[in-house]
């Protein structure tokens, strides 16, 4: 399948053990979908514990079914009742059918009257059968839901056992909400005693708050109680008890709205979440591949996708940078293959001098011819020696740089200390050294020692190639954002072929009637080495006059100031 780049990938990734492991179960994809996913489920959480809204629902089931039985009991006191000596009181004959008339419209109400004593006179669900028998009609079933519904009302319910219910019978509509309830239901038990007597004494004054539960087969029920007066005096309490079905289906149809809402934004969090997984993770594996085919040693041009190099995001920075660092690793590795090559050449010729030379000693007696031969192996170790400190610190130069802080030097000083120096140290027939450069104020970003080393290399290679009595100038200036060096010299100049090869390691190059073998040819390489490796730039040309003549080499030495 193409990643996001367009290049074909495999299905499944590698792991560090050597098992494979499906990509969409990556460590990255599964932190993804977690911090994309629980935000919505949170929310989702939130809007399905709806206490609030369930409890404004039941305030209003309750003040509906609170002035239903408060038509009730005005009916049944009007109605219902007859004078007896000074009270009036209740007619159970005239009750029964009027209650029953009333509940009618409701199907899904119970209505229950009880005297001042708590007897029960009247029950809308208990009517007289055929051959006087009482038969008692239970609430209608609740109506059948949807599969969909069904399942999402099972599951929620499910869900709930095990959370705290909520405050559904803390309904603050009440006058009196730390008054007892009233229900004086066999099935759901009820009170007795002396509590009894008192939810009797408050319903007969309209004390009491109304009684919210839920049955054993999930049905919500209502119950509120009011006194049937006749004047001002009670003859009985009306108890009317309602299946809330509206709030449960309401409460279940915003649960449906939400959970098929928190599908829609979990679905689209995972296609989200796969195309995050597909432009970040398949990418970074892409890369650890190709760093693995590095290490092996493959992809000396760059391993790295070009799909992955083309990208202007972060992963296209990581990947270029990772291409740049392959190839100079891989330039680094050709240079010190080179290097062990041009040192094993530099270091067979003096051995083999060595070695001739010894082989002939071995074999003559004369002791002029011997000391002529002892001279040669004596100067031969000196060259090895010198070749040998030569190589030691180009090794080190690299290293040392990368390790080191540049830091602001002030290379004035340096310069006039140098000037001094061979001033003090100058015999006759050597040439001059003459510094234009200000005393002071003259800072480069680099490493002290370093820095002394290149100027040490350049001042001593125009000397040595200067006329006697010839003329060396060093030259130093700032300009804008770098300071410039110039080093120049009386001497033969440089063939104009050798101006860029006279930086390349052991390359030498000495004056007419030097000994062979004074230098290792890797003063200049190494003075690259450190310029370069302090950000840097190095060059050589010839001095010219107007005719073209050239009149000795100039070195220019930039190096970024402080």
């Amino acid at each position: 399948m193409p990643d996001a780049g367009g290049t074909p990938t495999p299905a499944r990734t590698e792991t560090r053990s050597g098992s494979r492991r499906p990509r969409w179960l990556s460590p990255l994809l599964r932190r993804i979908l977690l911090m994309n996913a629980l935000p919505p489920a949170l929310l989702a959480a939130a809007l399905l514990y709806l206490d609030q809204y369930q409890n404004g629902l039941l305030a209003a089931e309750v003040e509906a079914l609170r002035t239903q039985a408060r038509i009730y009991a005005a009916a049944i006191g009007e109605a219902a009742t007859r004078p007896r000596d000074d009270r009036t009181i209740l007619v159970p004959e005239a009750a029964r059918p009027l209650l029953r008339r009333l509940v009618e419209p409701s199907p899904n109400t119970q209505a229950r009257l009880f005297d001042n004593t708590g007897l029960l006179v009247a029950d809308s669900r208990v009517r007289e059968g055929p051959g006087g028998a009482i038969v008692t009609e239970p609430l209608p079933p609740p109506e059948p839901r949807g599969a969909f519904a069904g399942t999402v009302a099972g599951i929620y319910e499910r869900v709930l056992a095990v959370l705290p219910r909520g405050a559904q019978d803390e309904v603050t509509v009440d006058v009196n909400p730390n008054a007892p309830s009233f229900d004086w239901q066999p099935e759901f038990g009820g009170t007795s005693g002396t509590d009894r007597r008192e939810e009797l004494r408050l319903a007969l004054e309209g004390g009491v708050r109304p009684y919210i539960r839920r049955t054993a087969d999930g049905r919500l029920l209502v119950s509120v109680a009011e006194p049937a007066r006749r004047g001002a005096a009670p003859v009985g309490i009306v108890l009317l008890t309602r299946e809330a079905r509206e709030v449960d289906a309401r409460l279940l149809d915003i649960r449906v709205s939400v959970l098929a809402l928190f599908a829609l934004a979990l679905v689209l969090t995972v296609l989200l979440s796969m195309y995050l997984s597909r432009t970040l993770a398949t990418p970074i594996l892409e890369l650890a591949r190709a760093a693995a085919a590095m290490r092996e040693g493959e992809g000396r041009g760059g391993s790295v996708p070009r799909p992955l190099l083309t990208r202007e995001d972060e992963i296209g920075v990581l990947a270029r940078d990772l291409q740049t660092a392959a190839r100079a690793l891989w330039a680094r590795i050709d240079a010190n293959e080179r290097f062990a090559a041009d040192v094993a050449h530099e270091l067979r010729n003096p051995l083999t001098s060595v070695r001739s030379a010894i082989e002939t000693l071995r074999r003559i007696e004369d002791p002029v011819k011997q000391r002529r031969l002892l001279a040669i192996i004596a100067d031969d170790a000196v060259r090895m020696d010198r070749l040998i400190n030569d190589i030691a610190d180009s090794s080190r130069v690299d290293a040392e740089l990368s390790r080191t802080i540049a830091t602001p030097v002030d290379v004035a000083p340096i310069l006039g200390a140098l000037g001094e120096l061979h001033a003090a140290t100058r015999a006759e027939g050597d040439p001059t050294l003459e510094i234009e450069a200000p005393a002071e104020g003259l800072s480069v970003r680099g490493v002290e020692g370093r820095l002394v080393q290149v100027f040490r290399n350049l001042i001593g290679n125009a000397i040595s190639f200067s006329p006697r009595d010839g003329h060396v100038v060093v030259r130093a200036r700032p300009t804008g954002q770098m300071v410039e060096f110039i080093i120049e010299d009386d001497g033969p100049g440089i063939p104009d072929a050798k101006l860029e090869s006279i930086f390349d390691r052991f390359y030498s190059e000495r004056p007419t009637g030097e000994r062979f073998g004074q230098h290792s040819g890797l003063g200049l390489s190494i003075s690259k080495q450190i310029v370069e490796g302090l950000r840097g730039r190095i060059a050589a040309e010839n001095r010219r006059d107007a005719d073209g003549a050239i009149l000795g080499a100039r070195f220019i030495v930039r190096l970024p100031a402080a």
